[in-house]
């Protein structure tokens, strides 16, 4: 009998320590490591981690970052700032949606509560939303702002101005809002066509299967910080060719990862709206905008224990890496590290 086909892709673990067993943290590189911030230790946590954890993927190493004192957060984001600063905005602290931004000194390994700069309108509260950096002073923030039990209808999108020197920050709405979106991802992509630049998308976190367009940039109007990733890119390249992809991608998907790869949005696992049981989910999906017609790839995985909502995925030194979130059950984080692994 034949053996069967290799799959061409799978998460090859790279890591495991205790200290990153956690879903719904923020993970940033920074000064080439990966900062782990707050998350749920286990599934109906109450009270969220409060700590930083960076992990070196060089060495394989997780270790407590920062002094005391950092804010506990979780279902929140994070930026890295001026190659020294880590930006935590907005998050569940355990009895409300935050708005705040509190930011991590890297040189001096302190955390520092940022203050709103007058003439700030930012939102009651955000969680389960996105956060972009479009340069060192300028960041777009995307979701439903909501209070302690309500949360609008409706998304909204924020520009959210930082200046680093004074410790403060400014928020302004944008006009429109976008639909109902929690638990979604955002990705910068580049443009094509006779108007080259950058637009943000945001995928899942309700229903609908459609992207949705945040925020249009032509060039030079934003500072992009493109990670360079030749040897995976051709190998994403190589993935999609052998498929012919779909004009819809997945629907009632939230909680998944994202990263951008050159002109791919990778997505992975992440819970679908659409079933009653057995929600969580360990498909890989690649968004490619290499055309003026985007398409959809969608590649399944036989392994179970791969099953992640409330994960992360890195992109470091031509891989990308898969940190935290729960597994199948909803409520045991994962403490280790993974990359992803693509052969043909």
């Amino acid at each position: 009998m034949a053996a069967a086909p290799r799959p061409a892709w799978a998460w090859r673990p790279v890591a495991r320590d205790p200290l990153l067993a956690r879903a719904f943290h923020s993970c940033t590189v920074l000064r080439g490591r990966f900062y782990v911030v707050g998350g749920l230790s286990c599934g109906g946590a109450r009270e969220p981690l409060g700590d930083a954890v960076t992990f070196d993927p060089a060495a394989g190493q997780a270790e407590r970052a920062g002094a005391p004192g950092g804010p506990r957060r979780s279902h929140h984001d994070a930026v890295a700032l001026g190659g020294r600063w880590l930006c935590v905005v907005g998050g569940w602290d355990g009895s409300r949606r935050v708005a705040a931004l509190a930011a991590l000194d890297a040189e001096l390994g302190a955390w520092e509560a940022w203050s709103a700069a007058p003439g700030s309108c930012g939102p009651a509260g955000l969680s389960s939303h996105t956060c972009t950096r479009l340069s060192d002073r300028e960041l777009r923030v995307a979701g439903r702002e909501g209070g302690t039990r309500t949360q609008r209808r409706y998304g909204s999108v924020y520009t959210l101005h930082v200046d680093p020197s004074a410790r403060t920050y400014s928020y302004r709405e944008e006009g429109g809002h976008t639909a109902s979106r929690s638990g979604h991802c955002a990705a910068l992509l580049r443009t094509g066509g006779p108007h080259p630049g950058h637009q943000l998308l945001l995928f899942g976190g309700c229903n609908s299967p459609e992207p949705e367009v945040a925020g249009r940039w032509g060039p030079g109007q934003i500072q992009e910080e493109p990670v360079v990733a030749s040897r995976l890119t051709g190998q994403l390249s190589e993935l999609v060719s052998r498929e012919q992809g779909s004009l819809q991608g997945p629907q009632g998907l939230r909680h998944h990862s994202c990263s951008v790869v050159g002109p791919f949005a990778v997505l992975f696992g992440g819970e679908t709206l659409t079933r009653a049981r057995d929600t969580v989910c360990n498909e890989l999906y690649i968004y490619d905008t290499r055309k003026s017609t985007h398409r959809w790839f969608r590649f399944p995985c036989a392994d179970g224990s791969m099953k992640r909502v409330g994960h992360r995925t890195c992109l470091w030194n031509d891989q990308l890496y898969l940190i935290g979130g729960f597994g199948e059950d909803g409520r045991t984080a994962s403490p280790d590290v993974y990359t992803l692994e693509l052969s043909f």
